[in-house]
């Protein structure tokens, strides 16, 4: 389906110079001088390069349909992860890549969503946040306002993040999935 390249967002598919793409980031840039025009960068699905392409806004581009099918993680395999359909209990396995900068935020038994083109995989979405557990972080420094200062901590996954001054060791938290951006404690 024909649509307009001012309307591509982050983990459409789209068909480029004869080869699916999936779209990683984008960006509308409008200089000083001419017309706006949007900036994407996206990923190969067959060889997995990263490329960046430019677009003046009123270009079309060929969207793919993605179909959306429900699993369950199961493990890690090597370069591979292997998710359960809940429906039939039939193991598939995709490659790592798919989750790009997500894939420390898997968990056993998480749901996840993976998009179809023509039932081949294409992108893997995770849940909107995870609780995970702080195991590092820098102690608070006296006199710094809870406002708007953040220190820096790492959680049981092995990522980095940003934290709020009242946050210690071992607490958990609520993380976002797509930037590892600090949302609450854990409740509970």
């Amino acid at each position: 389906m024909k649509q307009q390249a001012n309307l591509i967002r982050a983990g459409q598919v789209i068909e480029h110079d004869g080869r699916r793409w999936t779209i990683l980031k984008q960006q509308i840039i409008t200089p000083g001088k001419g017309g706006a025009f949007i900036q994407v960068e996206m990923r190969d699905l067959k060889t997995g390069n990263k490329t960046n392409e430019r677009w003046r806004t009123a270009d079309t581009v060929e969207r793919l349909m993605t179909e959306e099918k429900d699993y369950t993680y199961s493990y890690t395999d090597g370069d591979n992860i292997v998710l359960m359909d809940p429906e039939t209990f039939e193991q598939a396995m995709l490659p790592v890549g798919l989750l790009g900068d997500a894939a420390p935020f898997l968990q056993d038994n998480m749901a996840v969503v993976v998009d179809l083109v023509e039932g081949d995989p294409v992108a893997i979405h995770l849940p909107p946040s995870v609780t995970l557990e702080i195991v590092e972080a820098d102690p608070v420094v006296k006199g710094q306002t809870a406002t708007s200062s953040y220190k820096p901590a790492r959680l049981s996954n092995g990522v980095k993040t940003m934290v709020p001054p009242f946050i210690e060791v071992g607490e958990r938290i609520v993380v976002r999935t797509e930037d590892a951006s600090y949302v609450e404690r854990a409740k509970g």
